[in-house]
This record gives C-alpha cells, sequence and structure tokens, in this order.
C-alpha cells in the first residue's frame, strides 16, 4: 500500500513540473527565436550586373553598427573604402573596373547585441570601346588672357550633354564662362571678355565610366591646374604698317611690319580676334601653290591655323613699316621678331582689324571670333 502512495506522489509531482509556467519578468534565454534585428543594404544590390563603374558602391547597416566591410575584385584585392564615422555606413573610394564581377563580405553587430552576416555580388558593365580624352592647357602652364580650355577626345562623342555634366572649371577669379561644342571630338570653354590676369585656373573632367553614347565610355578622368599670365594683346591695324603690344591697356611696344597684301583677299591679313597658339625659334614655311617651300624664318609665333604667324623676315626689310606684301603674316625685322617672341605667351590675343577680308570662324584656335551669345548656344546643356 505505501509503494502504491508514493508512486501515486511522484506521478503528481512529475505532471506538476511539465506543466509550470516561467513566471512574468524571468529571464529569457538569448535572442529567442526573433531574428537578429541589425539588417544591412547595398547598392547595388546582390546579383546585380551591369552596374556602372564611376559610382561608389555603398553598405548600411539599419540597428546596428558595421564591425567589417569588405570589397573584393576578381583578383582576390581589396577595393579602398572608408567607414563613416557612426560606423552605420562604408562606400568605395577608388572606380571599378569595366566587366568584372565584385564580391563583398561583412559584419555588423546589432542593437540587440547580435551579430549578422553580409554576402553578396554583383557585376559591371561591359564597354564596347573606352574614349581617351586629352585637356589643355595642362597642369602648371602659364598662358594668355585668351587661352580656351580644351578637351579632345580620340572618337565623336553621341551623348555630349553627359560629358559635360562630368565638366568643371573654378578659377580664383570667379569668372565665369561656357562651354561650346566645336565638332564631335572638341568641346573648349572660354568667358565672355579675357581672362582676368594672374587667374588661377582649375579644371576637372570626371568622364571615367561616362557614356559617350554608342557603349563607348570615357577611358579616365583628367585634371588640369594653370595660370593666367600678364594682360597682353597685340593689335594689327594692316593698313598701319605697325604692330602694337599692349599690357594692361597701355603700349608698351611698336614694331614696323609689313602685312599681307590688301587687295588680294587670297593673300590679305584676315580680320578677327585670334590667339597665340605656338612658338617656334625657326620654322619652315612651305607654300607651293605660290612656289617657295622649307623658306626658314626665325622667331615664329602662330596665331592661326589659317596660316598667319608673326616672324622675322630681313629679306623683306624694304618693306616692313611701308608697305604690305607678304602672304598673310606679319613681318618682323629681326631684332623686333626677337624681342615680340621672347614677350609672346601661348594663349596671347591678336586683334586683326582694317582687313579687306574676315576669316570664317573654322581655323583653330577660332573661340574668340564667335560672338558671345552664339557661343553659349554651342552648349549641350
Amino acid at each position: 500500500m505505501r509503494k502504491r502512495l508514493t508512486a501515486l506522489l511522484l506521478g503528481v509531482v512529475f505532471l506538476a513540473g511539465c506543466s509550470a509556467k516561467v513566471e512574468e519578468g524571468a529571464a529569457q534565454p538569448p535572442g529567442g527565436d526573433a531574428p537578429p534585428v541589425a539588417k544591412f543594404t547595398t547598392a547595388p544590390a546582390d546579383g546585380a550586373t551591369g552596374v556602372p563603374v564611376n559610382l561608389p558602391v555603398r553598405v548600411t547597416v539599419a540597428e546596428g553598427t558595421i564591425d567589417q566591410v569588405a570589397l573584393t575584385n576578381p583578383e582576390g584585392e581589396q577595393v579602398e573604402g572608408a567607414l563613416s564615422e557612426d560606423r552605420r555606413s562604408w562606400a568605395s573610394t577608388e572606380p571599378l573596373g569595366f566587366g568584372k564581377s565584385y564580391a563583398y563580405t561583412g559584419q555588423a553587430t546589432g542593437s540587440d547585441g547580435r551579430k549578422v552576416e553580409l554576402k553578396g555580388a554583383f557585376t559591371t558593365l561591359e564597354a564596347a570601346s573606352q574614349v581617351r580624352a586629352t585637356l589643355f592647357p595642362g597642369d602648371d602652364q602659364v598662358v594668355g588672357v585668351a587661352i580656351p580650355i580644351m578637351v579632345r577626345f580620340e572618337a565623336d562623342v553621341a551623348d555630349r550633354a553627359a560629358v559635360e555634366k562630368a565638366l568643371t572649371v573654378t578659377n580664383s577669379a570667379n569668372v565665369k564662362g561656357s562651354w561650346a561644342w566645336l565638332n564631335p571630338r572638341e568641346v573648349h570653354y572660354r568667358p565672355e571678355a579675357y581672362w582676368p590676369a594672374d587667374t588661377e585656373v582649375h579644371v576637372e573632367a570626371k568622364l571615367y565610366g561616362v557614356h559617350y553614347g554608342g557603349g563607348a565610355y570615357g577611358r579616365a578622368d583628367v585634371t588640369s591646374d594653370f595660370t593666367i599670365g600678364r594682360n597682353q594683346v597685340v593689335k594689327i591695324h594692316t593698313p598701319s604698317h605697325q604692330l602694337v603690344v599692349q599690357r594692361d591697356g597701355a603700349t608698351v611696344a611698336t614694331y614696323p611690319a609689313s602685312f599681307g597684301r590688301d587687295a588680294d583677299p587670297e593673300l590679305t591679313t584676315p580680320n578677327g580676334t585670334f590667339v597665340v597658339m605656338q612658338k617656334d625659334p625657326q620654322f619652315s614655311f612651305d607654300n607651293p601653290r605660290y612656289g617657295y617651300t622649307n623658306v626658314l624664318k626665325k622667331w615664329a609665333v602662330r596665331f592661326s591655323n589659317h596660316g598667319e604667324f608673326i616672324h622675322e623676315n630681313n629679306d623683306n626689310a624694304a618693306n616692313i613699316g611701308r608697305n604690305n606684301t607678304s602672304h598673310g603674316c606679319a613681318n618682323l625685322l629681326e631684332a623686333d621678331a626677337k624681342a615680340y617672341y621672347d614677350s609672346a605667351l601661348v594663349g596671347d590675343p591678336v586683334e586683326v582689324t582694317g582687313s579687306i577680308t574676315t576669316l570664317p570662324a573654322q581655323y583653330d584656335w577660332y573661340d574668340w571670333q564667335i560672338p558671345w551669345a552664339q557661343w553659349q548656344t554651342m552648349s549641350a546643356l
């Protein structure tokens, strides 16, 4: 009888233990069945394809902080990136490559103290072609007040607006200007009036990964920092037989000259505002149409691709300062040509008046032959 009673009592205790409830406020097991609160978000998303190469990869976490993030290229190297101060976001700081797969991994700790893992991958877009661009003036150059900023491309650009959005010009004088497309491979920038003397100019062309249209993309970013020099302007009034050099509006030199033949529209020195493009201590002049080749002249300063120079021509000394007898160039005596050559900068304006001919705006660099209102319409934006 006693054994049976003992068995019944044990059974009651066992049943009571099975049906016991946790009291309110008692400790729960860590985490329980609830998922971790921290959550990763990535841009681009896991599995994305055709990802642009010129946008940063971003990783953010909600309800937690990032412990670590790694973005790895196909070669197994980590892409450089930076973690925010609050450790809630990470962004890559170097561009991606075309047509490559990238994997990202990471870990974050949620506000609940639990860890979450990050894993994913994406693929960047393929480029049918990568187009190189060059920028002029280059770094550390000192140039004249009429210098245009030039970006040239090795292939035609279809989406010119996309290119212009990637171009910025800043300068110490806060001068505003405008871009203008001279042809499908070349865009120039200039202000409405000449640059102020001594202006520091910074140009950024963030072209890497910019879609030019037709599957062509920018190959690389290019930048430049250059300086505008003193304000020097050459003034040529062809009937005067004089070449005048002015600095800040004051005449600093006047040289006797012989310009292009007054009555011949093919040989006259044409009207227009030109720009010093090139300087050579000696240059070979060739014009088979008029019966001469390899004629060497000293102190040659080119101001138009139509063929106009300022240069020494002592062979024409009898006409210098008296008659206009050249084929369009400004002939000076040797000493004067050397003095002017030494004073000239690429980018100086050369203003010609008094001729019977005005050149069409088509011979580089013809930027200042285009009225400002028209120049602005040549922008793609």
